[in-house]
């Protein structure tokens, strides 16, 4: 299953050097080196799929196009192994380059901007869906698949195999980016730690209640205290992990889950409605029209002080000292190092290399953790959003050439196909397909992923999801959230300022873009602004403050949670 492993074989085939051809036997010898019975298709089928590859390929063969994704495992392997065997098979020859996700965001950026051909196709993630839908600048996918790109979409694709284009749909109905790649931030922790009678009888005598997965956060912050500075065979332990470094990353953390789970937005799935996780309210035509509380936001509002200030903390109380000065990619793989008790969001994406772990694995291949959903914070409410989905998309933009774009849209296709997607969703586990989530050898592997295949595998799945459409201009306004709450972290600001500022900052952007008109009647149209408590005495979000923000802490057992789950 592992990066590595597949890599030398495509090698050892030569798959990964000579010159291009395309043909059936290069489909063939990719098939029976890397996918076997990997395949939610028959031996036949696969072939029959590959064989529509190579015709619809012939009239961009000795093409080069160039791609770019984030840097994680999946995309690794499609970097490494999927992009040279794609040339062998079609005689298109990909680049698939792999920077940092806020870097593929800049360069998605500038390609808006000026209009230059940086990049042929883009695994961005769909939070950037409601930029994509005002400016239309991207492809339409809907209307590509059945206007110009017809010859080059794929009577295999299987669109309602998809589990996330329910995010990737604007509200005008139609599909602007193809998921590549999906995860979801749950909770983890320790199983072999919380089954242990000895620390269950201890934890229970302290704090008067099981110990178990936590379902608010109050319980989260009692195992938290309970577990920091505990020793445990021999090594130290910390009850919290997260990362605090004021980088790029340090946004998402807020915008992706925190904020949610906390309970600052209203209800409403897959987002809150009118007011979303980032605090954005829209009127009834989906217009931005404010993020402070004077405008009837909820940025600055006492659900996301209290969402702030938990995080920093937590971080400082619970954490190793080195997490605030980390990032997300270097925050990941730290409770794979045997020391952490728990941590409230665990990226998925994180699942793969902690599979390899001495550290957190027993020796049978089962792992000594678990995954549950995450608990949410006094101001959360049935009804919302409880935790993030990323859901990496493929886009096309318009200012990509038609020929180059659909050789393009083919590469895409492939690395998304039913003949790949189950060995690639072993590698990365990042789930798109629900055949592929169905398949046996995910039935087989389960035990060994903690909790993860029945997650995916339960009507709870969709109850995670990204950024919704509220958010007018991601690259604008996603670089203001780790600026101001940075402020936050390194104690520059107190938490209330630092959200002032940064729901300011959001609202002279939205001004900005109403002023210019580019986004036509699907622009921001501001409220004027009134004092707060008239927004906070209505129902909803902003809400009013919790005098008591600490409630009675509760946890559920997690042979329970996820019994219920079947």
């Amino acid at each position: 299953m592992n990066l590595k492993t597949t890599t030398s074989m495509a090698l050892a085939l030569g798959l990964l050097t000579g010159p291009a051809w395309a043909d059936m036997d290069a489909a063939k010898a990719f098939l029976d080196a890397e996918i076997g019975d990997q395949s939610t298709l028959t031996r036949e089928e696969q072939e029959a799929e590959m064989q529509w590859y190579i015709d619809a390929a012939q009239p961009f063969a000795g093409m080069e196009i160039k791609v770019v994704s984030e840097t994680i495992t999946t995309h690794e392997y499609e970097s490494q192994v999927l992009a040279p065997a794609f040339e062998k098979i079609t005689g298109i020859k990909i680049t698939h380059d792999l920077i940092g996700e806020g870097d593929v965001v800049e360069k998605l950026q500038t390609q808006m901007q000026s209009g230059e051909n940086i990049y042929d196709a883009y695994v961005n993630d769909s939070d950037l869906i409601g930029t994509h839908w005002r400016y239309q600048q991207v492809r339409n996918l809907t209307d590509w698949m059945d206007q110009e790109g017809a010859d080059v979409t794929s009577p295999t694709l299987d669109l309602e195999d998809f589990i996330g284009t329910q995010f990737t749909t604007a509200p005008d109905g139609k599909l602007y980016q193809l998921p590549d790649q999906q995860f979801a931030n749950l909770y983890w922790f320790r199983y072999d730690w919380f089954t242990d009678p000895d620390i269950m009888a201890e934890f229970k005598e302290k704090y008067g209640y099981d110990l178990g997965v936590p379902v608010n956060w109050s319980a989260y912050e009692d195992i938290a205290e309970f577990f920091t500075g505990r020793e445990i065979d021999g090594v130290e332990v910390y009850g919290s992990m997260d990362y605090g470094k004021k980088d790029p990353s340090l946004g998402w953390r807020y915008t992706d889950a925190w904020m949610s789970m906390a309970g600052m937005g209203d209800k409403g799935e897959p987002n809150g409605l009118p007011v979303d996780e980032w605090g954005i309210r829209v009127n009834e035509n989906s217009q931005p029209v404010g993020a402070c509380m004077a405008r009837g936001g909820a940025a600055n509002s006492p659900a996301a002080v209290y969402a702030v200030e938990k995080a920093i903390e937590w971080l400082n109380k619970y954490s190793p000292p080195s997490a605030m000065g980390m990032t997300f990619s270097e925050a990941g793989p730290v409770p794979g190092q045997g020391n952490i008790a728990q941590q409230m969001f665990m990226y998925t994406t994180f699942v793969a290399p902690l599979v390899d772990s001495a550290e957190v694995m027993n020796e049978d291949g089962t792992p000594k953790w678990r995954l549950a959903p995450s608990p949410h914070g006094v101001y959360w409410e049935d009804g919302m959003k409880v935790g993030y989905q990323d859901v990496g998309s493929w886009t096309l933009m318009k200012s990509t050439p038609e020929d180059r774009a659909k050789a393009a849209w083919l590469y895409a296709q492939f690395v998304t196909s039913k003949t790949v997607d189950v060995k690639k969703s072993h590698v990365g586990l990042t789930f798109i397909r629900e055949s592929t989530i169905q398949h046996d050898s995910f039935s087989e592997r389960a035990s060994k992923l903690g909790g993860l295949v029945e997650f995916y595998r339960s009507p709870d799945r969709v109850r995670w999801s990204p950024t919704g459409t509220n958010v007018p201009d991601y690259p604008k306004l996603a670089q203001l959230w780790w600026q101001n709450i940075g402020d936050a972290m390194s104690g520059a600001k107190s938490a209330q300022d630092a959200l002032d500022s940064l729901c300011s900052d959001m609202e002279r952007v939205m001004e900005r873009l109403e002023r210019a008109g580019i986004q036509g009647d699907l622009g921001p149209v501001m409220n004027e602004e009134k004092d707060a408590e008239e927004w906070l005495s209505m129902e909803g979000s902003p809400k009013p403050a919790i005098e008591n923000e600490r409630e009675e802490p509760k946890t559920i057992s997690y042979d329970e949670l996820v019994a219920s789950w079947q």
